[in-house]
């Protein structure tokens, strides 16, 4: 998994999130066959472990997922996951939203824990579309597998508790760990909340935003290795992403593709 470096964006984020993050340090501690993590050494000092971790959160921890990085979609060998990164943003997310609606094709959002807290009306919207939520920390600190275990946590187990109150109750089914910075700790962690680690076969390269036609060809070129496809409804201007959905989403269904979402 590639990771995405300097976002000016996800800085702000940071540093809206850093009280958060500053309290909870103190008061605790891909191909779809491959896991790219199982070479990663959990770091930091010791704490808590991922299921002490759960119930410390309050009420029993969900029922387990698998901790291994999911890439197949639940729609076998043809089909392909749409997952969309960094939301919810008021102005992106309802024009993804409704490119989605307009070619009956479900998504999965990986939401940033501040983002969802700031505009619940969106998380609620893309769960009354019948899409599902995933979550993406609460800062996505794109370095968190060089973090102790405290702090991994707390930017899982809050950005969870920030989208689920946000939606009204409907938890994420995902955990993608930003730039896939994941650890064994951070996936068992996920896990042991019912959120199935996350990872990407196709990065569009659309936050970098090389015009949409280049973000469409990346999808084309791509698409054949593997079925999760990840693109963006947050971090800035994300007009080419609404345009190059316009064009990729008829043209997989053309290629024989249909849309399903990650197995759990």
């Amino acid at each position: 998994m590639v990771r995405h470096g300097g976002r000016g964006w996800h800085g702000r984020v940071l540093a809206a999130a850093v009280g958060v993050t500053a309290v909870a340090a103190v008061t605790s501690v891909w191909t779809a066959q491959a896991d790219p993590s199982a070479g990663h050494a959990a770091r930091g000092s010791a704490s808590a472990s991922p299921s002490a971790a759960g119930a410390a959160g309050g009420g029993e921890p969900a029922a387990r997922v698998p901790v291994t990085i999911a890439h197949a979609s639940d729609r076998g060998p043809h089909g392909v996951n749409i997952t969309i990164d960094d939301g919810p943003d008021p102005v992106w997310t309802p024009q993804v939203l409704r490119v989605l609606a307009d070619n009956g094709v479900k998504a999965t959002f990986c939401m940033v824990g501040t983002q969802a807290q700031a505009h619940p009306d969106l998380v609620k919207a893309v769960v009354a579309a019948g899409h599902r939520l995933c979550d993406h920390t609460v800062s996505h600190d794109t370095t968190m597998d060089k973090k102790s275990e405290a702090y991994q946590s707390q930017q899982i187990l809050d950005a969870e508790g920030m989208i689920t109150r946000a939606s009204g109750g409907v938890k994420p089914q995902y955990y993608r760990a930003p730039g896939g910075a994941f650890t064994p700790y951070s996936r068992t962690l996920a896990a042991s909340h019912g959120m199935r680690p996350l990872g990407w076969n196709v990065d569009s390269k659309d936050f970098e935003r090389p015009g949409t036609a280049a973000i469409v060809a990346t999808v084309h070129r791509e698409v054949a290795g593997g079925p999760t496809i990840l693109f963006h409804d947050a971090g800035g201007d994300r007009s080419q992403t609404v345009a190059a959905l316009r064009e990729v989403l008829p043209w997989l269904k053309q290629q024989g593709y249909s849309f399903g979402f990650p197995v759990r």
